[in-house]
């Protein structure tokens, strides 16, 4: 009986060993938006390295749309990305309002805010597009 006891006690200790920390962090397609109608990785390396944690949308006063898009670096290592924005009509049809790529340099496991504004009030929706920086 006592070698039992000894036993068990022996495997509930083993379960509690864990590493030591800092632990990266945990990403999970519940908060992420890549591949959607509104963020796109253009490219395999962007799809492992980037991701999206969030977009805010608002109607500037003068009708023009305005996004904000909250970009992640995945990797600890520091990245490049280029990132732009194509404006469309309610009827997904670009307005011809795409903003150029521009670079985005992202630090280890960091996120960054990029911020587009239309040209013109007939933005009502947009993709935003990520690929590798050329």
């Amino acid at each position: 009986m006592l070698l039992l006891s000894a036993a068990a006690a022996l495997a509930l200790c083993a379960g509690c060993v864990t590493e030591p920390g800092p632990f990266r962090p945990l990403d999970t397609t519940k908060y992420t938006l890549e591949n959607t109608e509104k963020f796109v990785l253009l490219d395999k390396l962007a799809q492992i390295s980037v991701t999206c944690t969030g977009l805010q949308e608002r109607m500037l006063a003068d009708g023009r749309l305005e996004v904000v898009a909250n970009v992640k670096n995945r990797e600890s290592r520091r990245i490049e990305v280029q990132i732009s924005c194509v404006f469309k009509d309610e009827q997904s049809a670009s307005t011809g309002d795409e903003t150029p790529f521009q670079t985005l340099i992202l630090a280890e496991n960091s996120t960054e805010a990029v911020r587009f504004t239309a040209m013109n009030v007939a933005a009502k929706k947009y993709t935003i597009r990520v690929r590798q920086a050329r």
